[in-house]
């Protein structure tokens, strides 16, 4: 039982970074790229800085949403068929 807690704990820890990760990195890239832009330039303005950020996570959203939604539903499928090993059944659908 104790293993099983281990694993399913794993692999929700691991889906939550394969899903989140690309979006993250794509808003720390660009916001890294405008910092740098903004301090070769003396710009200061603080809303520069917000707008490309958002526009670049909603596009990688856009691309990744679909591979995402896949990885969010394998482990929606995988936690289902370890609650029915869990408790004695077996799994019907795969």
């Amino acid at each position: 039982m104790e293993q099983f807690l281990l694993d399913m704990s794993r692999d929700a820890m691991m889906t939550i970074l394969k899903v989140s990760v690309p979006v993250l990195l794509a808003g720390m890239i660009v916001g890294l790229a405008v910092s740098i832009f903004q301090a070769t330039t003396q710009i200061q303005e603080q809303s520069l800085h917000f707008v490309p950020k958002i526009i670049a996570m909603l596009v990688a959203l856009l691309i990744l949403g679909a591979w995402m939604l896949t990885v969010m539903k394998e482990f929606t499928l995988r936690v289902f068929d370890g609650m029915l090993k869990f408790i004695g059944m077996q799994c019907f659908w795969m």
